[in-house]
């Protein structure tokens, strides 16, 4: 696997991350097990967890998997988050520093680690002063709680707030963000991306294939069924499949990655990730996955370079559908797109 600086960081990771939100509930430990050990086995040194996933089983699974390999834990970068509710109380959630400290301790332990190496910030909390969090923050690190800090779900004046109050107030800095980023999910290269690139933050992209829908299982007037994310919640998946289908982005877009793909002779799934793994400020692309059939299948993108004419196919269909100022013509933004030698234009 191709490796990279963890944002503004000096610690190395793989262009590939584990997702583990899969961990004790779609997958058993035994199986999440077998998927971090293929995982290992094919060269990535990142996992990314939280303490809300499957109520803390995740991390726990991961913890025991780091204890019982050694060896590969001596590699691994280990990531975690924390924002949403861990109880039922008033301070069981947010952002504070007494429900951080609270959460930090309780993750420490799960997954049975002195220092978590990248501790993630997971939503915005619009009631905490965001001095207190950067202050708990920087004290983590400065305590080897923590090796590094990021944030999950952010927008960009969000982003360049944190990053602008860390250099006034000489903190330590954020150095990742992850976003909700693929090719039917490009909004962020609006404000999210360029905000990234101008305080030096890698992006870890989550969902990459859009919940299954870039792997071309699902169609045209086709309700999903059968074993998909979708199909197996019939009222998720109404909710999550009818306004996507209802947009004729979707369709277009999807034919154009199936064409792509096609003629390169690999999957959908891996030329969507293929597309996304060298967008400007990407560092790590977080990969879910249910079984190893199902990781080893994705990891396979890491053997593709799109060419700028396959890069092009697949952006114009699939570009954020902004046409009003400031965004669109007469506007003075610019889209991001990569150019040679990794900058961004």
């Amino acid at each position: 696997m191709d490796l990279r600086r963890l944002g503004n960081s000096g610690t190395i990771v793989t262009a590939w991350c584990l997702g583990t939100m899969t961990f004790g509930k779609e997958a058993d430990e035994a199986a999440s097990f077998a998927i971090m050990d293929a995982y290992a086995k094919a060269g990535g040194n990142f996992l990314d967890t939280a303490d809300v996933y499957s109520g803390g089983a995740s991390e726990t699974i991961v913890g025991r998997w780091l204890k019982a390999r050694p060896t590969e834990a001596q590699q691994m970068v280990v990531a975690t988050k924390a924002r949403f509710p861990t109880g039922t109380g008033p301070n069981d959630i947010g952002l504070s520093r007494r429900h951080l400290g609270v959460a930090l301790d309780a993750s420490l332990a799960r997954l049975g680690v002195e220092r978590i190496d990248l501790y993630q910030m997971h939503a915005w909390d619009a009631l905490t002063p965001l001095e207190e969090t950067l202050r708990f923050l920087d004290d983590a690190v400065r305590a080897g709680k923590i090796g590094y800090y990021g944030f999950s779900n952010y927008v960009g004046w969000q982003v360049t707030k944190a990053a602008q109050i860390a250099q006034r107030q000489q903190f330590a800095a954020p150095v990742t963000l992850q976003p909700q980023y693929n090719l039917l999910m490009r909004d962020v290269e609006l404000e999210v991306v360029p905000a990234c690139l101008d305080a030096g933050i890698g992006l870890l992209p989550w969902s990459p294939l859009a919940g299954g829908w870039l792997t071309g299982k699902y169609r045209r007037d086709q309700f999903p069924t059968g074993a998909t994310r979708l199909g197996e919640d019939p009222k998720r998946g109404g909710e999550a499949y009818e306004p996507r289908a209802a947009q004729e982005r979707t369709w277009a877009v999807l034919a154009a990655l199936e064409a792509v793909a096609a003629a390169r002779g690999v999957s959908m799934a891996e030329m969507a990730l293929g597309w996304l793994v060298d967008r400007p400020s990407v560092t790590s692309v977080i990969l879910g996955a249910r079984t190893v059939a199902q990781l080893e299948e994705n990891l396979r993108a890491a053997q593709i370079k799109l060419s700028a004419d396959e890069i092009e196919a697949l952006d114009a269909p699939s570009r954020p559908p902004v046409t009003d100022y400031p965004y669109g013509p007469g506007g003075t933004r610019q889209r991001i797109r990569p150019v040679a030698g990794g900058r961004a234009h």
